[in-house]
């Protein structure tokens, strides 16, 4: 069973749950804490490989990007704070101990081998490129690439595969790139959002509204993947339509974010970018906020 990510749809649901208390009970109300429950399946902790697969026309800059970040969350010992690491450390909180990501393997597929329009079985084949034990496959697809689903349900999704030999499963995760697509649904606040408040959208970090909305899903993606892998780790509500480590989240990217408002987040003087994490070759991220399993809330960086 795979997990979709929809942060439009998620915080949608959100936004009606906090609402409605306030509307029928007319006073204040003690908002409680937000619990995700550990259903006491198997997590993705010690080094973690993450392969990556580029489907359709990515350019080098927007490669880099997207490794720098994947990159910056386990080993930047020398980025300035805020840090991306810092972010992922929230996953040492869960059951386990620390998860260590590092990049493997890169397939490009620049052809579009398997046509501009994919669906469900097409991502699993992408996918189940690799088999490695504690390791997660991330399909990448491009601008011009639909994919079934994308936009309309999910930004993004995470699942696994199972190795037809041992039966051993693999994690992987899909994320698109929406900018000529969908970038109100999933490339938010980069983008002007498709419906509720319609505040001025963020100068996105690396100069590109697309990938660097890729990096929000795939941040979102990656949290989840390791903290609940197999639909039996951390989450709440049903396991066909879990809210997860920052799904739980949504639209949460610093301190005093009400919808429509991510929250206070850093500016660049010069380029007027917005971002909350350092990682890697100076780059600047935008994440979103983590739940925190000490804490019990959603943690940001800012």
């Amino acid at each position: 069973m795979a997990s979709n990510y929809n942060p439009a749809i998620t915080f949608s649901a959100v936004l009606t749950l906090l609402l409605l208390p306030l509307l029928t009970v007319g006073k204040l109300v003690q908002e409680q804490p937000l619990v995700l429950k550990y259903h006491n399946g198997q997590l993705l902790k010690g080094r973690i490989t993450v392969n990556l697969i580029w489907y359709g026309t990515f350019t080098p800059i927007q490669r880099s990007v997207i490794v720098d970040f994947i990159n910056s969350l386990s080993s930047a010992p020398n980025a300035a704070l805020p840090s991306t690491a810092t972010w992922w450390k929230t996953t040492e909180n869960y059951k386990g101990g620390s998860s260590a990501l590092v990049v493997g393997n890169q397939i490009l597929h620049p052809a579009y081998t398997l046509g501009k329009s994919l669906k469900g079985q097409h991502l699993l084949a992408l996918a189940s490129k690799f088999n490695q034990l504690n390791s997660i496959t991330v399909v990448l697809t491009a601008k011009d690439v639909a994919v079934e689903g994308f936009c309309m349900s999910r930004c993004g999704t995470h699942g696994s595969t199972r190795n037809v030999r041992n039966a051993a499963r693999t994690a992987y995760i899909w994320v698109g790139n929406s900018e000529s697509q969908c970038p109100g649904q999933c490339a938010w606040p980069f983008h002007q959002p498709i419906y509720g408040p319609q505040t001025p959208p963020l100068v996105a970090p690396n100069g590109d509204v697309g990938v660097d909305g890729m990096i929000i899903n795939l941040a979102t993606l990656l949290a989840g993947t390791v903290t609940n892998p197999f639909n039996n780790g951390y989450f709440q509500g049903p396991p066909t339509a879990p809210l997860e480590a920052v799904s739980a989240c949504t639209g949460v990217f610093g301190s005093g974010s009400y919808p429509g408002y991510p929250g206070k987040v850093l500016v660049d003087k010069v380029t007027g970018a917005s971002y909350n994490a350092h990682g890697v070759n100076g780059r600047r991220y935008l994440v979103p906020a983590m739940w925190d399993p000490q804490s019990l809330t959603c943690k940001t960086l800012v």
